[in-house]
């Protein structure tokens, strides 16, 4: 376009290209001379996701190039927390699609449901994108039939997945964005030391309240005693590096020793006007997890009010496999389990005044 015309009149149509989007349903059913009502509906529906798909990824895409460097500007983490609660909402409408979807009654499904074979929601290539991207990759995906994920698309689309599988995902920026932070040692301050005396100044306060506690009974108090010794080996498996080390060997845990303990930091520090940012990023990390479990659960409880125990029209168990997924494929699940490790307010440790000004962005009146 050249520059002269870049302000010139624009139609609301030709802007938005409604004769493309709104010539882009065709019912098979139609077709084929037997019209059912509500696959234009099921077509509308399905379309509208990838076009919120395609919302997803421009956004996702964004904040990935932020996080490639060694350097994170920091004034990136307020546009990429902007991003991802946009990316939030737009997961919370694609949950509310599906209550429009259900004003579809099972029998209504069926007149057309046999025209569909063997299209399938399996098919989205950019839902499988947006999944990769955010870094479920293949070792940690649930599979149906032991077909390989990728076996629906086309060969241009193959590359770019393949492309995305052997890059950096979000997960894994986002790791070592963790691991650079400089939280964890300031000074003589030690982070991790003097977070461990606290849990165990807990557990003995805990252990003594239990010990003095003239509401419960022996049995009570002897179970509660060894729930906190419980608690005592968890903890102590936690501080060790090589454990830790082994369980992300064993595809447990995800996120290295050092990035669990910069989320802890910031998570219990979050307080700390320099960190509220970063608090809000993990968090929003957290409820994109949530929200991607709760839409396959929902799509899941969708397909089981529709067809029951049938096969899905892509060949796979129905609802079986999507409970599945539902159940499996959580991506920041570290991140949520960071709640494991939190301590009450009162039992933080004290930050040096040096670190808190820091943290606290402290200025100084020049002109005292």
């Amino acid at each position: 376009m050249k520059e002269k015309d870049a302000y010139s009149a624009v139609h609301y149509d030709n802007y938005l290209q409604l004769d493309k989007i709104l010539d882009a349903q065709s019912p098979r059913s139609t077709e084929l001379g037997k019209p059912a009502h509500d696959e234009m509906l099921f077509i509308v529906i399905h379309q509208v996701y990838e076009l919120w798909f395609k919302e997803i990824i421009h956004n996702l895409s964004s904040i990935m190039v932020m996080f490639e460097n060694d350097e994170v500007d920091e004034k990136n983490i307020s546009i990429a927390v902007g991003r991802l609660k946009r990316i939030i909402e737009i997961l919370k409408v694609l949950i509310d699609q599906i209550t429009i979807l259900e004003t579809m009654t099972p029998l209504d499904f069926l007149d057309f449901r046999n025209y569909l074979l063997p299209a399938s929601g399996f098919q989205s290539f950019q839902f499988r994108f947006v999944e990769v991207a955010l870094g479920l990759k293949k070792p940690k995906r649930t599979t149906y039939g032991q077909k390989d994920y990728q076996e629906p698309f086309s060969k241009e689309q193959i590359e770019k997945l393949n492309a995305l599988e052997n890059s950096n995902s979000m997960l894994q920026l986002l790791e070592k964005w963790l691991e650079r932070i400089p939280f964890l040692e300031f000074g003589d301050f030690n982070f991790l030391e003097k977070y461990q005396s606290s849990i165990d100044n807990m557990l003995k306060n805990d252990k003594e309240a239990v010990m003095k506690s003239k509401h419960i009974d022996e049995v009570q108090k002897n179970l509660r005693l060894r729930m906190l010794e419980e608690s005592k080996k968890y903890y102590k498996n936690v501080f060790n590096e090589d454990n830790h080390q082994k369980l992300v060997d064993e595809g447990v845990l995800k996120l290295s020793y050092k990035a669990t303990f910069a989320a802890l930091f910031i998570n219990l520090y979050r307080d700390e006007p320099i960190l509220q940012l970063p608090y809000q990023l993990l968090s929003s990390f957290v409820e994109i997890d949530e929200l991607l479990t709760g839409w396959r659960y929902r799509h899941a409880q969708m397909i089981l009010r529709m067809l029951g125990k049938k096969m899905g029209t892509g060949g796979s168990v129905g609802y079986d496999y999507l409970k599945m997924t539902a159940d499996k494929h959580h991506i920041f699940l570290d991140l949520s389990n960071i709640s494991t490790l939190m301590i009450p307010r009162s039992e933080l440790p004290k930050l040096p005044s040096d670190f808190e000004k820091i943290l606290g962005f402290h200025f100084t009146n020049m002109n005292k």
